[in-house]
C-alpha cells in the first residue's frame, strides 16, 4: 500500500525547531573562541606596550644619581625621590599610570592597563586587566651590551 504524500507546508512544519537546538551552542561556541583569539591578542599587545612604558619609565629614574655622594667618594647611587619624579614625569608623558618605587639602588615601575574587548563583551567580559613590571639600576661607564 502507498503512503500519502504530505503537504509541504506540513512537512517543513513537522521539522520546525529541530536544528536549533545544535546551532545556538555552536555559535555561541565560535563566537567564544574567535573572542578569545581577537580579545587574546588585543590582550597581548596591550601588556607588551604597558612593559615598554614600565621599563622606559625605570630607565628614565634610574638617571637620578645622587651626584654630591659620586663626586665625594666614587659610589654610585639614586636619589630616591627625584628618582621616582623622573619615572612618573615618564609616565605621565606617555599617558600612562603606574606605581613606582625607588631605593638607592634600583627604581621599579609596575604599570597596568585596561583594555576593551571586542567580541568577548557578547558573553558578559567586558574588559582585560594586564600588569607589567620594569626595573632599572643606575650603570657607570657602559661601554658596551649588558648581559
Amino acid at each position: 500500500m502507498r503512503r500519502p504524500i504530505l503537504p509541504l507546508r506540513r512537512r517543513l512544519w513537522a521539522d520546525r525547531g529541530q536544528i536549533t537546538a545544535f546551532v545556538v551552542p555552536l555559535m555561541v561556541t565560535l563566537m567564544a573562541m574567535a573572542g578569545l583569539a581577537l580579545d587574546g591578542g588585543l590582550a597581548l599587545a596591550a601588556r607588551v606596550r604597558a612593559l615598554g612604558e614600565a621599563q622606559e619609565a625605570a630607565r628614565a629614574g634610574a638617571q637620578a644619581i645622587d651626584l654630591a655622594v659620586y663626586r665625594a667618594d666614587g659610589t654610585l647611587r639614586l636619589d630616591p625621590a627625584q628618582a621616582r619624579r623622573l619615572a612618573v614625569t615618564y609616565l605621565t608623558g606617555a599617558g600612562t599610570q603606574g606605581m613606582v618605587s625607588a631605593t638607592e639602588e634600583e627604581v621599579t615601575v609596575t604599570v597596568t592597563a585596561v583594555q576593551d574587548t571586542q567580541l568577548l563583551h557578547l558573553v558578559g567580559v567586558d574588559t582585560l586587566t594586564v600588569t607589567a613590571s620594569g626595573a632599572a639600576q643606575p650603570q657607570p661607564g657602559i661601554t658596551g651590551p649588558q648581559p
